[in-house]
């Protein structure tokens, strides 16, 4: 199941119609990696489409313990992938091998939790008013509503974290584990790595009896296959993580069909970090090296890296740039994923420096190696009127950099929170009698995004239960989605609601018996008991 052909995975099938091929690139080398990998066409994505669509009723029907089982297969056939995997991984994005295993067991570790919400099964969000006959002046019917699956998902791997967000990541898993069939547009940096992953899932949905075409992977570094996958009249939902102009481009297309779908995208964020003045007295010091370590770490590329640090002039300030400028001189420069993202990031950090009243703060002492796709760690200063003119630097740029500003007054930090947009997460550096004293702030910063830290920073998502890995508009296409922890199944189901059913015709979820054990809300009383 190692070997790479360069094909299409279209069902049981494989596929490599085009002419037209592309390859990767090693990002630390510049050497071009074999195989070729063919272009995806719109025909492959209607058969893949289709395939997808007669698939679906077989999947939705089979039982949560049949869906839960086939993701822990997927877990189970990318461990038995072994070495081939991370290596082809690391050749293709230049990701050091010990991030690579231990997102593997991320990956792995949250295939296995879904199995776990699936077994469970409350996430169907089961509710049930009973008839009242008697009701006066009007009798109620009986109703009840539960989850169901949307249908069939297109997904967009990306290209920052190759396994847990890619082929076989969150949106997948997910997905297949709500009952939908998924097609995934393979990342076109990693395309090695996806078609292991994708050849994974398409062993453990023959081993555990699901239709092919459950699954699908197809090719491309055009945007032509994506939007006739986006645009094909099966599709029923999208889940993309990558740019604001990525993003939009695929919500556009998905508003323009004649049936318009979802497209659940995670776009960025510059993530503010505010500095109160009870914690950076106490610990400036300590929370400079938390700050740089968190814009340095994996290259500065996640979508949670702080790329804004606010806090008010004096000398607990001062001494925090200091430290600040010290530490980011002793970061190497490392290799970004391909060189897009790393030209993308010098010309964005290149603008920051070129702008009037901002200055450069500290910079990787050694240079960049451009042969290595390498990037420097860059942190710049400006002051809180500079930053409120120049809106451009309010953009993110992916990588590793951030600018801290300095405000002259409370007022003024708390007007740039409220001229904020929308991020995936702001940060608190404070006190307990910081926070009490800035309560304000923290009710703006409810308004603006997703996740709030305290005396912590935003890289690193934890997988979990209580995770939000969204925000208003510009971090996320919608802020009422997490594409990150077990909430983002929510994403491929829908309410279905049935009044005056027979008990013996209803699904499992919504009999009087309820044989599954699950929580549910009878007559606005959450409980597990069966009703009478």
């Amino acid at each position: 199941m190692s070997d790479i052909t360069g094909s299409h995975l279209i069902g049981d099938t494989t596929s490599s119609a085009s002419s037209t091929v592309f390859e990767a690139i090693n990002p630390s080398t510049g050497e071009k990696l074999s195989p070729a990998f063919h272009e995806g066409s719109a025909a492959e994505a209607d058969q893949a489409m289709k395939l997808a669509s007669e698939a679906f009723d077989a999947m939705r029907t089979r039982s949560a313990e049949d869906r839960a089982a086939l993701v822990d297969a997927i877990a189970d056939q990318i461990m038995a992938l072994g070495d081939a995997l991370l290596e082809r991984c690391h050749a293709e994005t230049g990701l050091p091998m010990a991030r690579l295993t231990a997102e593997r067991g991320r990956t792995v570790g949250q295939a296995k939790m879904f199995a776990q919400v699936i077994r469970e099964g409350s996430y169907v969000d089961a509710r049930i008013d009973p008839a009242l006959p008697d009701r006066k002046p009007m009798p109620r019917p009986d109703i009840r509503r539960m989850l169901m699956p949307i249908g069939p998902v297109v997904v967009f791997g990306a290209s920052n974290f190759p396994l847990a967000i890619s082929v076989a990541g969150t949106d997948t898993v997910c997905a297949l584990g709500a009952g939908c069939p998924v097609v995934v547009k393979a990342h076109p940096g990693h395309p090695g790595t996806c078609e292991l992953l994708g050849r994974a899932i398409a062993a453990a949905i023959k081993q555990c009896g699901f239709p092919a075409g459950a699954f699908s992977l197809l090719q491309g570094a055009s945007t032509t296959i994506g939007q006739a996958l986006v645009k094909h009249p099966l599709a029923k939902a999208v889940a993309f993580t990558g740019s604001l102009r990525g993003g939009r481009a695929l919500f556009d297309a998905a508003c323009s069909r004649p049936n318009p779908i979802p497209v659940y995208a995670e776009l960025g964020s510059a993530n503010p970090v505010f500095l109160l003045p009870g914690a950076l007295a106490a610990r400036g010091d300590e929370i400079a090296a938390g700050f740089v370590s968190s814009v340095a770490l994996g290259v500065g590329q996640f979508c949670t890296n702080p790329g804004v640090v606010l806090g008010l002039t004096g000398e607990a300030m001062k001494k925090f740039t200091e430290k600040v400028a010290a530490l980011a001189a002793d970061v190497p420069p490392a290799t970004m994923l391909h060189a897009g993202i790393r030209d993308a990031y010098d010309n964005g950090t290149r603008a920051i420096e070129k702008t009037h009243g901002v200055k450069l703060l500290g910079r990787s002492k050694d240079g960049p190696d451009p042969a290595k796709t390498h990037a420097s760690t860059i942190v710049f200063h400006t002051d809180a009127s500079t930053w409120e003119s120049q809106k451009h630097l309010h953009n993110e740029v992916f990588g590793p950099s951030s600018i801290i500003i300095e405000g002259d007054t409370v007022e003024q930090l708390t007007r740039i929170a409220e001229n904020l947009e929308g991020h995936l997460t702001a940060t608190l550096h404070g006190t307990p009698e910081d926070l009490k004293e800035y309560a304000p702030l923290v009710r703006i910063l409810e308004r603006k995004v997703g996740r709030i830290i305290f005396n912590g920073f935003p890289t690193g998502v934890e997988v979990c239960h209580a995770m939000h890995h969204g925000g208003p508009y510009p971090a996320s296409l919608d802020p009422h989605w997490t594409s990150i922890g077990m909430a983002s199944i929510n994403r491929f189901v829908r309410p279905v609601c049935y009044q005056g059913f027979p008990d013996n015709t209803l699904p499992a979820e919504l009999q009087n018996a309820n044989p599954r054990g699950i929580m549910r809300l009878i007559d606005g009383k959450l409980t597990r008991d069966a009703m009478k």
